[in-house]
């Protein structure tokens, strides 16, 4: 009866669901804790979107199934457009596809009980003998136990039940057990199938215990452990994990993390917490867990240790085209740091290149091409940070590398091109997140301003001190980072060599004037007004290394001597 009455609810549902768009629906409840969930969880429109269970599987392959809420599937769809993610979004990352396939199950509002009566019976009956699934649900299991949403549990592990009139689903004698209960039925019905159970305990909340100062951990981790232990299922402490980290980090860094409350997680969010249920998983003692280790991948975050030389600190350089290029062919386009070699003493120090040609301070970290810098940071270390040249392209077109423009603390929702959603700040904002990134691993960053560009109005090589110029000192001014002007050191040294005093009044004359410096000043450049040549490159190496001098900065210890 109560399995007929259940099927009769979602059908209603899914009527009602069609008739109306889905901005339409309810508005979001909020629950004991003043959280409102932002994903109005209607199972039809779930139905429409998450992958019908099984139905990742290539050909006898595992699939390891995910069981959460929000904060491993937000949204209805998934795909960020609230700036809010779930973890499982980025979890297929550590698995091998060849090996198992990863599917997210997960659904916004759900609890403990609601997800197990309203959406566990198709991915019971989708598991086969060698799957995995993991179980990591609890932020939605207070409240009423019949009334509102009806998806409380009752708190702890006794077998305990109590039975009541359902006002949401019209069950007369709806029974609820505690949180240990359902992860016992979850449990027992996946070994029934010949499938793994995991059980992993929830994403940390974005809330400080005022006795520590450390991030709250959630009591159902304690419950989870001890169901885990009795049942002898593998335990991963995602809120343990991940509550680590967020203690590492700044507060400015830690709220980041999250997106519009304090349970669901941005992007940055999402991705640490599916690094660190991999880690848990990868790193485990639990003899149960071997197969799975064995299908996964990636879980050491890329890096650059293996440049890493006993006894000297390292010289990381990031940033675009004019920082790193082609850097081979003599009559070709060189980056600045390429040419680092010849103002460093590189028998006391290691340079290392990180830049990227066409990168933006957005694209940079969205590709990960930071986090490769930021794994291989070690105290004693410094960092160049300079970008700008792709900053002020379009933030929706195909490449996705504008910024906002500023130095504000701000973002919003972008719809790309590409059809997908991304977070996108400010200027300044990524500035701001390498700088303190660099600082959390006890490196030194500094900041270096852009080089300067073949442009000569008034006869004047251009100084763009007006934008980045004046947004690089802003960032300077919030957060006391070093900070090496080589865009106006190189361009000093260009205007001695080429600039004019005056150009002609007669607007050809100029013309044909500045056209002249430019041509003068190409030796500096390469193909165009960007772009050094080698010896541009090496100009501004000089600059850099000046720059340090000037500045008293640490780094300049490790110069040559002049």
């Amino acid at each position: 009866m109560k399995r007929l009455l259940t099927l009769a609810v979602m059908a209603s549902m899914a009527l009602a669901a069609t008739a109306q768009e889905f901005d339409n629906l309810p508005d979001p409840i909020e629950d004991v804790n003043k959280v409102i969930d932002n994903t109005p969880d209607s199972i039809a429109q779930a139905l429409m979107s998450r992958p019908t269970p099984g139905s990742t599987r290539r050909g006898n392959n595992p699939v390891l199934f995910l069981i959460g809420n929000s904060t491993m599937r937000n949204g209805t769809k998934g795909n960020g457009s609230n700036g809010q993610w779930g973890w499982g979004y980025y979890a297929s990352q550590f698995f091998d596809a060849t090996k198992i396939t990863v599917e997210n199950q997960a659904l916004g509002g759900m609890s403990t009980r609601t997800f197990y009566t309203q959406l566990w019976e198709p991915v019971r009956k989708a598991l086969k003998p060698g799957d995995w699934v993991i179980v990591s649900i609890g932020h939605n299991d207070n409240g009423p136990f019949f009334e509102g949403r009806a998806r409380a549990v009752i708190p702890g592990v006794k077998d305990t039940i109590v039975v009541g009139r359902n006002q949401v689903t019209g069950v007369a004698n709806d029974t609820v057990y505690s949180y240990g209960g359902y992860l016992r039925k979850y449990i027992n019905d996946i070994r029934a199938k010949g499938a793994n159970p995991i059980l992993m305990s929830l994403t940390p909340r974005d809330a400080y215990d005022e006795k520590t100062g450390l991030i709250v951990r959630k009591p159902q981790t304690e419950w989870a452990a001890y169901v885990a232990a009795v049942e002898g299922v593998p335990f991963i402490d995602l809120n343990e994990l991940s509550g680590r980290k967020l203690d590492s980090f700044s507060p400015w860094k830690e709220k980041y993390h999250f997106m519009g409350d304090h349970i669901h997680t941005s992007k940055f969010g999402a991705e640490m917490n599916a690094r660190s249920a991999a880690e848990g998983i990868y790193y485990s003692a639990s003899p149960q867990l071997k197969p799975l280790q064995a299908m996964m991948q990636n879980v050491v975050g890329d890096n650059f240790c293996d440049r890493r030389q006993k006894g000297k600190p390292v010289v990381f350089f990031t940033g675009d085209s004019t920082v790193k290029n082609s850097d081979k062919d003599d009559d070709g386009m060189w980056g600045w740091a390429s040419q680092a070699f010849t103002v460093f003493d590189t028998t006391k120090v290691t340079l290392v290149n990180a830049a990227r040609a066409g990168r933006s301070t957005r694209s940079f970290i969205r590709e990960g091409l930071w986090d490769k810098v930021y794994n291989s940071l070690q105290p004693g270390d410094y960092v160049t940070i300079q970008f700008g040249h792709n900053d002020i392209c379009p933030i929706t077109d195909a490449k996705a590398r504008g910024v906002i423009p500023g130095t504000a603390d701000t973002l919003h929702v972008y719809h790309l091109d590409n059809d997908s959603y991304e977070v996108v700040y400010s200027f300044g904002w990524y500035l701001r997140k390498m700088i303190d990134d660099c600082r959390e691993k006890g490196a030194t960053p500094i900041l270096v301003s852009l080089t300067p560009r073949n442009e000569w109005p008034g006869g004047k090589i251009e100084r763009r001190d007006g934008s980045y110029g004046k947004w690089y000192r802003e960032v300077v001014e919030q957060t006391g980072v070093e900070f090496i002007d080589m865009h106006n050191i190189s361009a000093d040294f260009l205007d001695k060599k080429f600039a004019m005093k005056r150009v002609s009044d007669d607007k050809e004359k100029a013309k044909e004037q500045v056209a002249a410096i430019k041509e003068k000043a190409g030796i500096y450049f390469k193909k165009d007004h960007t772009h050094a040549s080698k010896i541009g490159a090496q100009m501004n190496a000089k600059s850099f290394a000046q720059g340090l001098r000037q500045s008293g900065s640490e780094l300049a210890k490790y110069l040559k001597k002049k």
